[in-house]
């Protein structure tokens, strides 16, 4: 069974794990139209390698290696595969999701919560004994308090800043000012700065910074070079992009995708 058909599986164990991997899609997603879908299930996904993009009702976010997704029970999303995408999945019976985050988030993958995922895909996935039992109390624990990652784009509700929002998502490189996507959206520079600030928690320049580093993200976990994501997201030089990303991720992007900074933002 895939991890798909355990998603939707209404008996059996309370907690399956599975690993899995996924080739990435061919089209981007500008060009994929969005595949809305939800399970029955709550799921943790956990990447090893690749990237993940996923979009919710209430925004989009990226998922890299060593970050963990939380999709609750029959939350809407969508998802695109990036590049080659290996991982880990638990998926949990309602039941066990009340006491977890209601809404999607990015969390902290720790070594105690890497190591509690890999042990569950060994388990039954008809029933679970005791000590199994055990384990998944303190993986729960382990999802409720991991802290959430800075990957998050929330998508405004006003359908001019829906607008706004969409051209800056489809042409992450656009060089225009505030002033002019004020104009595209049909309200001024201010109630622009105004409404997205109230509508989302991110300033204007905040937000448009989170797609691009959430674009970036992408094109980096595709092979693409320092220097070439700099200039496709349309800025002036690579050492320009190199601090908008370490100012919001912590670490320059050559060395994010590496394994000895896996933890780096939880010591």
């Amino acid at each position: 069974m895939s991890v798909r058909d355990f998603s939707e599986r209404t008996s059996g164990a309370p907690l399956i794990g599975c690993r899995w991997s996924r080739q990435a899609d061919q089209n981007s997603r500008a060009d994929k139209p969005y595949r809305w879908h939800q399970h029955f299930r709550g799921q943790l996904l956990c990447i090893q390698a690749g990237l993940v993009q996923i979009k919710t009702e209430a925004g989009t976010w990226v998922l890299p290696p060593y970050r963990a997704g939380w999709i609750p029970p029959g939350a809407q999303h969508s998802v695109l595969f990036c590049s080659t995408v290996v991982g880990h999945s638990v998926l949990l019976h309602p039941e066990l999701c009340s006491v977890l985050p209601h809404q999607p988030r990015v969390l902290s993958l720790n070594p105690v919560l890497e190591a509690l995922v890999m042990r569950s895909t060994t388990w039954s996935r008809e029933h679970l004994t005791n000590e199994d039992q055990h384990i998944m109390a303190v993986m729960l624990d382990e999802i409720r308090t991991a802290a959430p990652e800075k990957l998050y784009l929330p998508m405004p509700k006003d359908p001019r800043l829906v607008r706004i929002a969409e051209g800056l998502l489809s042409e992450p490189n656009h060089a225009k000012t505030v002033e002019q996507w004020a104009a595209f959206g049909a309200l001024s520079a201010r109630s622009l700065r105004r409404l997205m600030q109230a509508e989302t928690g991110l300033s204007f320049a905040q937000w448009r910074n989170q797609a691009q580093l959430n674009h970036a993200l992408g094109l980096l976990a595709q092979g693409r070079s320092v220097s070439d994501v700099a200039f496709a997201l349309g800025f002036a030089t690579p050492s320009n992009f190199i601090a908008m990303f370490k100012r919001l991720m912590g670490v320059p992007p050559a060395r994010y995708f590496a394994v000895e900074n896996v933890y780096i933002d939880k010591r």
